[in-house]
């Protein structure tokens, strides 16, 4: 988080009372480093707390998230963000948001479980994003050769099979191609399709994709994201099985959990797994702490052929070797936390400007996909999308109009209310009128 923070220039202070995590910060981060008890006021106060914009209690209590945020509050800084995980508190969020003048919560399982839950329900993909209240959706595929669009460009595509998708962005060898009409899609292309969800089906059909509803699903790990998960698995008729080491949890998640099928084993035994019926699940989530367990998990979940897997990592340093592994679907509760803090933080950049509704990293972190609301302070109203100056690397991929969903074209104009769906090569892009030269 400090990382991501600190990459977009905004002066970030750690407090810790872990002096190796903050000699690891301070050796590769742009970071202020403190240590202490962030619940003091006299450690608050020397880091700076009173002239800061925005504090984010990120620690593993809940409850000295929340006191944090509320004693920094007191203290006068502006804004606060806090980590709240426990499913009893999640169900009082808008109370506790409310008491203890938090402006914002993050639950980095639920976000991560509602991650996969999107995922499970769209199999093809290797990873999909809502915009617009869900109105508008982003879709990231490999290009098969079974595909009919191989070796067709973009505005063929178009005319033969549907003009209400775009395929707004393309990751080719490491590479970031903001794609034009005449961009031709290569095998063992990354596409990001967008357009409304029902659009994005039929096309996906159309070029040759079989989407098969998953029956079943099996879970390796019974913490916080397995009871997240399975609550939204059990909303979608998914039949859920849970693997989980820990027979005291076991108990536990069979008194929560309604219509769910909970084991006592370890998920990391190739024979557990196979005495449960693994290759007759539709879809497997490796989601235990151990990464390297996860990793495993799920390349024996694919060997033995389970068409959906996905496996929770929190090293974000594997994503080079998981790559080379094969694997589709993995998630990140830390890279999908960075997201919905640094779309809060580029909101509070711009605050007389147009406001950021969605922010997504994409293609390797290397361009983003950010939603914006044009209002009276957007410059560029009422102006055909062909006449303005738009910015290399920059694509318009679709404005949402009331109940309208747009796809852009050059006569197509950004009107106020507009929520506007930008794709974005290696650019920090903080206000809508950022994108015109």
């Amino acid at each position: 988080l400090a990382e991501n923070l600190s990459r977009e220039d905004n002066d970030i202070t750690i407090i810790d009372k872990n002096a190796d995590a903050l000699k690891k910060a301070d050796e590769y981060l742009d970071v202020m480093c403190i240590k202490g008890n962030g619940l003091s006021t006299r450690v608050l106060t020397e880091a700076g707390v009173k002239e800061a914009d925005l504090l984010i209690a990120v620690t593993n209590s809940d409850e000295m998230n929340m006191v944090c945020c509320l004693t920094s509050k007191k203290l006068g800084v502006d804004h606060t963000i806090a980590r709240i995980r426990d499913p009893e508190y999640a169900e009082e969020l808008s109370q506790l948001k409310e008491d203890l003048s938090l402006d914002m919560v993050i639950n980095p399982e639920q976000a991560v479980a509602a991650e996969i839950s999107r995922l499970l329900e769209f199999p093809p993909a290797m990873d999909v994003e809502m915009f617009s209240k869900g109105r508008v959706e982003m879709v990231e595929m490999m290009v098969t050769r079974e595909m009919s669009i191989v070796n067709m460009n973009l505005k063929d595509i178009a005319k033969r099979f549907s003009s209400e998708i775009l395929i707004g962005g393309v990751f080719r060898n490491d590479d970031v191609i903001v794609p034009k009409g005449n961009t031709i899609i290569q095998e063992k292309d990354t596409i990001y399709i967008v357009g409304r969800p029902s659009e994005v089906f039929h096309f996906c059909t159309k070029i040759g994709i079989h989407v098969q509803k998953i029956k079943n699903a099996m879970i390796m790990g019974g913490g916080r994201i397995a009871y997240y998960l399975a609550k939204y698995l059990d909303d979608m008729g998914i039949k859920i099985k849970i693997i989980e080491i820990d027979r005291k949890r076991c108990m536990e998640l069979t008194e929560l959990l309604n219509n769910v099928l909970v084991i006592n084993g370890d998920g990391s035994e190739e024979n557990v797994l196979l005495s449960e019926n693994l290759s007759e699940m539709g879809a497997f989530v490796s989601v235990t702490g151990r990464d390297e367990d996860n990793l495993m998990a799920a390349l024996l979940a694919k060997l033995y052929g389970v068409k959906k897997v996905v496996a929770k990592i929190n090293r974000t340093s594997y994503s080079g070797v998981i790559k080379n592994l094969g694997l589709d679907n993995v998630v990140s509760p830390k890279l999908i936390t960075a997201n919905y803090i640094l779309r809060y933080v580029r909101g509070l950049q711009n605050a007389m400007g147009n406001p950021v509704n969605s922010l997504y990293r994409i293609m390797n972190n290397k361009a983003e996909a950010i939603e914006f609301t044009a209002n009276q302070f957007t410059k560029i109203l009422d102006t055909p999308l062909s006449k303005l100056n738009i910015m290399a690397g920059i694509l318009v991929a679709a404005i949402v109009r009331k109940h309208k969903i747009i796809i852009p074209h050059g006569n197509d104009v950004i009107k106020a209310g507009d929520n506007v769906i930008l794709i974005a090569k290696e650019k920090k892009l903080i206000d809508l009128n950022d994108i015109v030269v």
